[in-house]
């Protein structure tokens, strides 16, 4: 294994594995399709004990707790406070997923969840995954559509306005302390899913889920602030009703599972 990292912090516990980030997600299309990615891991993976590869973990999982509950969980995440915040992880190290390196054959699922849009190397990363999964195993994607208005926004606007969407429409008072979304957002190409997918099967990888949905930030607008949602929504019917038709530019996110061949 070439490590990269200089620390690692490991944090085995026998605490309940936390699914919080579900719990989190406000009903919606992106929580309907993170329930059914669970489906597909259940009835994909093989019984009895897991290796599972999160690239960049912070304070919840993902993941079904059944499926945690049998898995040997290992984080890299480049952020210290990200890492000594994970409290569900066994092995947790801080590191570039970029450039950290583990055996082949190491792992049946890695997870990149909200990850790659920061990436300067996305291709690095999807090889790295690639090459410490077993056969047959499981890279799980959830990214922003760069595409969509949200996208749009998130690649073109400063930082500071990410921070200030976060504190004042998300209501998250702690956005951009260290260790706190929102990150940096660098949008490398293979971020687009058209691109992804082409480079996932010039790669031995096999796109076995794929549903592209609106970006929960919608909802929580809705909720939240719904007079600003009501004129976003107002803006996203407009340049639906112009661009090809099919095209909703509130769909924001996807979710794909890769499967190696």
């Amino acid at each position: 294994m070439n490590k990269s990292a200089t620390i690692d912090f490991t944090t085995a516990t026998n605490a309940p594995a936390q699914t919080q980030a579900l719990l989190e997600l406000i009903a919606g299309e992106a929580r309907d399709s993170l329930l059914g990615v669970h489906e597909v891991l259940r009835r994909e993976l093989p019984q009895g004990r897991l290796a599972i590869y999160e690239a960049g973990g912070g304070s919840s999982s993902f993941l079904p707790m059944d499926v945690l509950g049998r898995s040997h969980v290992t984080v890299v995440d480049i952020d210290e406070d990200q890492v000594r915040n994970n409290t569900y992880a066994d092995d947790a190290i801080l590191g570039d997923v970029q450039t950290y390196r583990f055996g082949p054959e190491t792992f049946d699922v890695v997870i990149c969840y909200n990850v790659i849009e920061h990436l300067p190397d996305v291709e690095a990363a999807l090889v790295n995954f690639r090459d410490a999964l077993k056969q047959g195993g499981m890279i799980l994607i959830g990214a922003p559509n760069p595409n969509s208005l949200s996208g749009v926004v998130t690649k073109y606007s400063p930082h500071w306005f990410h921070v200030w969407f976060y504190r004042n429409i998300r209501g998250i008072k702690n956005a951009g302390q260290p260790g706190e979304p929102p990150f940096p957002t660098y949008f490398h190409p293979l971020v687009t899913l058209s691109k992804l997918e082409a480079f996932a099967a010039a790669h031995g990888l096999e796109m076995i889920y794929r549903r592209e949905v609106e970006s929960p930030r919608y909802p929580e607008m809705r909720r939240r602030k719904p007079l600003f949602a009501a004129l976003v929504d107002a803006g996203a019917a407009v340049m639906n009703a112009v661009l090809p038709r099919g095209t909703d530019v509130r769909r924001g996110d996807y979710h794909v599972i890769l499967r190696k061949r």
